[in-house]
C-alpha cells in the first residue's frame, strides 16, 4: 500500500517539486501535488494520505482520521489550535514552518528605519513637491529594544539589531529562558511592566494565543516612553488598537509600524489608516514571496519527512494546547 503525501501549495517551483519527489521516493512515500485552485481534487486525494503539507483549514477538515501528520507551511498555527474539530485524528502531529525569521526581520528593520528617519513625514513633504530636509532623525545605534517573543523571528530581529549597533536588546518569553547569543537579557513576560518604561522601541513577534491577546493593553502602552516606537509582526489581537490609535494621535508614543491588525483586511474607514506617524502594511512581512523562505520551507519539510520515516521527533512540533 502506498504511503501518500498530499501537497497543496502555491509557491512550489519545478526545483521544489523535484526535491520533494526525490526525498519522498527515497523514503518510500508518494507525493501528490495540487495548486490552490484544485481544492476539491486535493480533498479527494487526502482521503488516502498519511501526510498533508499545506496551509488550509478547509482541506485539513476534509482529512480522515488516518492522517498522521499535518505540516503547516506557515508559522502561525492559531486557526488549528483554536478549533480542535479540524482534526479527525486527535493524535495527528501538527508542525509549523519556522522559516520566516529572515524576511520578517528585514521587514522590521525596514519599518524601524523608516520611522526613525522620518520617512512618513518626508513622503508627505515630497508628495507636495516641497524641499524640507532638516527633520530630526534617530538611529538603531545606541537605542534600547525590547523584543516580545524570542522564537525564530525574535532571534533574527535581535541579531540584526545588534549588528546595527543597538545598545541593548532585551527578550521576553513565556519561560524567560533563551540562548544568550541573541539577547543581552531574557526575562519572563511577567516582567513586561518593569521593562516597558526602559524600552526605546518595542518589537512584537508573538503567536496568537489566549495569553497573548491584548497583552499590550492601554495601561501598558502608557508605560512606554513618549518617543517609543511599536512594531508588530505577530498578531494584531495582541494590541489594544483603540488605545494605540489614541496614544499615537495624542503624541503619547512616537509612532508605530503594524503588519498585523484586527480585523484583516483592515476596513477602509479604520482609524489606523490615518493614525499619526504610523506605517500600515497588509500582512506582508512573512508571506511566501522571498525565494529563501520558500527554499527553507521545502528543506524543513524534507528534513522532517526523513525524521518521520525514521520514527524520531520532528522539528517544529506544535503543542495545540499552548498554541505554539
Amino acid at each position: 500500500m502506498s504511503r501518500n503525501i498530499c501537497i497543496y501549495q502555491e509557491f512550489l517551483t519545478a526545483d521544489h517539486r523535484a526535491q520533494l519527489r526525490k526525498t519522498a521516493d527515497t523514503l518510500g512515500f508518494v507525493p501528490h501535488f495540487f495548486t490552490l485552485d484544485q481544492l476539491e481534487a486535493a480533498k479527494a486525494c487526502v482521503q488516502n494520505c498519511e501526510i498533508l503539507y499545506a496551509h488550509s483549514p478547509d482541506l485539513l477538515r476534509a482529512a480522515p482520521d488516518t492522517l498522521q501528520w499535518y505540516c503547516c507551511a506557515f508559522a502561525g498555527v492559531d486557526p488549528y489550535c483554536e478549533d480542535p474539530t479540524l482534526f479527525a485524528n486527535p493524535d495527528c502531529i501538527l508542525t509549523n514552518s519556522n522559516v520566516y525569521g529572515v524576511t520578517i526581520a528585514e521587514h522590521v528593520i525596514m519599518v524601524l528605519l523608516m520611522l526613525l528617519r522620518q520617512m512618513p513625514s518626508y513622503e508627505r513633504i515630497t508628495a507636495n513637491r516641497s524641499w524640507e530636509n532638516h527633520l530630526p532623525i534617530r538611529s538603531i545605534r545606541d537605542s534600547r529594544f525590547t523584543v516580545l517573543g524570542t522564537g525564530n523571528i525574535g532571534r533574527n530581529v535581535a541579531d540584526r539589531l545588534h549588528g546595527m549597533g543597538a545598545a541593548q536588546v532585551i527578550g521576553l518569553s513565556r519561560s524567560g529562558r533563551q540562548a544568550p547569543e541573541h539577547f543581552d537579557q531574557v526575562y519572563s513576560i511577567s516582567a513586561l511592566d518593569e521593562v516597558l518604561p526602559e524600552t526605546h522601541h518595542l518589537i512584537m513577534a508573538l503567536p496568537g494565543t489566549p495569553e497573548t491577546t491584548g497583552i499590550l493593553s492601554r495601561q501598558r502602552i502608557a508605560l512606554l516612553p513618549q518617543d517609543a516606537l511599536v512594531v508588530n509582526v505577530g498578531r494584531g489581537a495582541a494590541i489594544d488598537q483603540d488605545a494605540l490609535v489614541e496614544a499615537l494621535n495624542t503624541g503619547a508614543i512616537g509612532g508605530a509600524a503594524l503588519d498585523v491588525m484586527t480585523p484583516e483586511p483592515l476596513p477602509r474607514d479604520h482609524p489606523l489608516w490615518s493614525a499619526r506617524n504610523t506605517i500600515v502594511t497588509p500582512h506582508v512581512s512573512g508571506n511566501m514571496t522571498l525565494g529563501y523562505t520558500c527554499d527553507r520551507n521545502v528543506d524543513l519539510f524534507c528534513e522532517n519527512l526523513r525524521r518521520y520515516a525514521a520514527g524520531v521527533p520532528l522539528l517544529g512540533v506544535v503543542d495545540r494546547q499552548k498554541g505554539y
